[in-house]
């Protein structure tokens, strides 16, 4: 018989481990995401990918604006499960919540760790270049992200891979070894081992204060930069008096005495951007204010640039 599973997560990341419980004959008992939220131009509440999919599969979903409480705690006692299953919910878990389930609280976390706790570890793979990113399985415990590990799994990071792009991946890599760690749970065979905490390293959120590319950079460093920004904050550059928003860019091979920052060359290849070391990178695809995403090479038509 399968484990009765109550699931605890909000956005698409932690909706693709849903459908992978429910596809994999889980007892889903319930599903816990954050309050809804307003979304689109007209910011219209609307619900989260996780609490969207509940709702298709009929499963019954609880928002509590916090998870603190009594009410909290007594409900969870009630859905009596045999497992927790939390995976980016966004919200810290009480002890007394966490001990609740037979075989205790499971979380899917998109780093190897213990590196990279906390929040946005994904991005911060991207925007520090890392060779690999990949996903963990771990028991929740009182500190963040600080649990026993059961199991890792690796995957190497395309040099132009975006943020999105690895998202995605790890979301689906993810849920499959969340089902593995959930069989082998059952089944008495999951690993523990504890992590080692002097390896132990700290990410946060992003916000726009990041967005701005520093041409002082390496090429790789830039090209990092605005692949991890990508498709959110995404990264800015200043052209004409006007921030652009920068969504995809290149090596080149050119070599240059141009001031980090000016414009190297324009043409249907894109718009080629000096940058440290003498180098240079090429912006392939952009953004104006108030027009839509579109490649360098279309912006030029409309907005010739000069080469000093």
């Amino acid at each position: 018989m399968s484990l009765r599973v109550v699931f605890m997560g909000t956005p698409d990341f932690a909706a693709e481990s849903l459908r992978a419980l429910l596809d994999g004959g889980f007892d889903v008992a319930a599903v816990f995401t954050q309050p809804d939220k307003p979304r689109g131009r007209g910011m219209k509440l609307a619900p989260c990918e996780t609490k969207a999919l509940a709702l298709e599969r009929g499963l019954t979903v609880y928002q509590p604006a916090s998870v603190r409480t009594g009410e909290a705690l007594e409900l969870m006692r009630a859905l009596a499960p045999d497992v927790l299953c939390v995976v980016a919910y966004g919200k810290i878990l009480p002890d007394e919540l966490l001990a609740v389930p037979k075989y205790g609280a499971v979380n899917v976390h998109g780093s190897l760790l213990p590196k990279y706790r906390g929040a946005a570890p994904i991005q911060w793979s991207v925007l520090n270049g890392d060779k690999y990113a990949g996903v963990t399985t771990m028991y929740l415990a009182h500190d963040m992200d600080a649990g026993d590990v059961i199991y890792r799994e690796a995957v190497e990071v395309g040099e132009y891979e975006t943020a999105g792009e690895l998202f995605d991946r790890l979301s689906r890599l993810g849920a499959g070894l969340l089902v593995r760690t959930l069989h082998d749970i059952e089944a008495g065979t999951a690993p523990r081992e504890a992590q080692d905490a002097s390896q132990a390293s700290y990410v946060g959120q992003l916000d726009k204060s990041i967005c701005p590319i520093d041409w002082t950079g390496s090429p790789r460093e830039i090209v990092k930069h605005i692949c991890g920004l990508n498709p959110w904050p995404v990264a800015t550059m200043e052209l004409g008096g006007e921030t652009l928003k920068v969504y995809m860019a290149r090596y080149t091979d050119t070599v240059t005495d141009k001031a980090p920052g000016s414009v190297a060359g324009a043409g249907k290849d894109g718009l080629e951007i000096a940058c440290g070391g003498g180098r240079t990178v090429m912006i392939t695809e952009l953004q104006a204010p108030g027009k839509r995403r579109m490649s360098a090479h279309d912006y030029l038509v409309g907005h010739p640039v000069s080469i000093a």
